[in-house]
């Protein structure tokens, strides 16, 4: 018997403006909004502002005198350094290396920790934190259900924001949180997002999951602002090359494999997975995750094999065409032998192999890596 979908507060809203309804991770989220579609909505994130519902994903609050030196010993990162209301991504592994999941952090006090999980990683993240919790002076709170959680994404949300919120969003460093009001309700706020623009993602309590919708949605119309689904995020995280778990990142992947060891710190001392990972880095990997741009005519879709030199040596992990750029590009995993920029693999499309080139990532240059 298949599990009953979970709905997020904000199911009705998506009915009522035409959302498309599909399961994901366990949820039934809207996909697209069939009066304007993901291309629309794709577009309208890089030149004005999307709003989405990803109150799927999980948040945990871990506080304490011992939460630092637990997040140092869970985590990859060197997070010592973080002031109050900093914000970093990082990740989660195993101690053979593989990836429990990709997170962001939030330190909202000096003993006082966000952790944002993702949503189909909320029961195996949280299980996973408790079970290595042991001998920590700490307090570990699954807050998921009580806290609700939308990104507004896109060059223009700081204006639409700014209309609702007292605080000063201009004086706000990317990567930063901040305890405020938006519309008179208390709010957290992440100067983050997955999409490749500046932006920000608000976390309050699930009863005031409507009133910030709408109150959202009717600041911004003047400006542009669109309610945003999974095809838009999908596409929008996927030209910066912003990795996903279960397709780039997973338990049988590390760090270096997938192109973030620079979230790696070896200095900070021990933390779950430490031996492995040094290993990884000193021998290499046995894949490396590429960009790469179909040559000949074909749409590189998830999970199509890889072939190089007539062999099977990988898998497609996201591929499309790039809404942004019009090209038809993917990521996948190669050998280490054929990640060199130019280099030739065939992509595997109905058994038949499709010429591409490996090109330099990203698709995208990300707003905030912009010079």
């Amino acid at each position: 018997m298949a599990e009953e979908l979970k709905r997020t507060a904000l199911y009705d809203e998506h009915v009522r403006l035409s959302g498309r309804m599909v399961p994901f991770a366990g949820w039934e989220l809207p996909v697209q909004y069939d009066n304007t579609g993901p291309s629309v909505e794709h577009q309208t994130v890089r030149t004005a502002a999307g709003l989405f519902d990803i109150d799927h994903m999980g948040q945990v609050e871990v506080r304490g005198p011992d939460a630092l030196p637990f997040l140092q010993r869970t985590q990859v990162s060197d997070i010592s350094d973080m002031a109050v209301l900093d914000a970093r991504y990082s990740l989660m592994c195993y101690a053979d290396g593989g990836i429990v999941d990709d997170i962001f952090i939030y330190r909202l006090g000096e003993q006082r920790w966000w952790v944002v999980v993702n949503a189909s990683n909320r029961a195996k993240d949280v299980a996973w934190m408790q079970a290595h919790s042991q001998g920590f002076d700490l307090e570990l709170e699954d807050l998921s259900d009580r806290t609700y959680m939308l990104a507004l994404q896109g060059p223009k949300a700081q204006a639409i924001l700014q209309k609702l919120t007292p605080a000063d969003l201009a004086a706000m460093p990317f990567h930063s949180g901040l305890e405020t009001t938006v519309a008179g309700v208390p709010a957290v706020l992440g100067a983050t997002g997955y999409t490749g623009e500046y932006g920000y993602e608000l976390f309050f309590p699930v009863e005031q999951a409507a009133l910030i919708w709408n109150t959202l949605l009717d600041t911004g119309k003047a400006e542009g602002l669109l309610p945003c689904g999974l095809a838009a995020r999908d596409s929008l995280r996927f030209e910066p090359c912003l990795p996903l778990y279960g397709h780039e990142i997973d338990q049988v992947t590390d760090p270096f494999s997938a192109r973030l060891g620079w979230a790696v710190s070896f200095a900070k001392g021990d933390f779950v997975g430490r031996d492995a990972l040094l290993k990884i880095k000193l021998e290499g990997p046995a894949k490396l995750l590429v960009a790469f741009e179909m040559v000949d005519k074909g749409v590189p879709r998830p999970d199509y094999p890889v072939a190089v030199d007539g062999m099977v040596a990988g898998k497609v992990t996201t591929g499309m065409k790039s809404p942004t750029t019009g090209r038809f590009v993917g990521m996948a995993f190669v050998p280490p032998s054929h990640s060199k920029l130019g280099s030739s693999i065939d992509i595997m499309i109905r058994d038949q192999p499709k010429k591409a080139v490996v090109v330099k990532r990203p698709f995208y240059v990300a707003a905030y890596r912009r010079k």
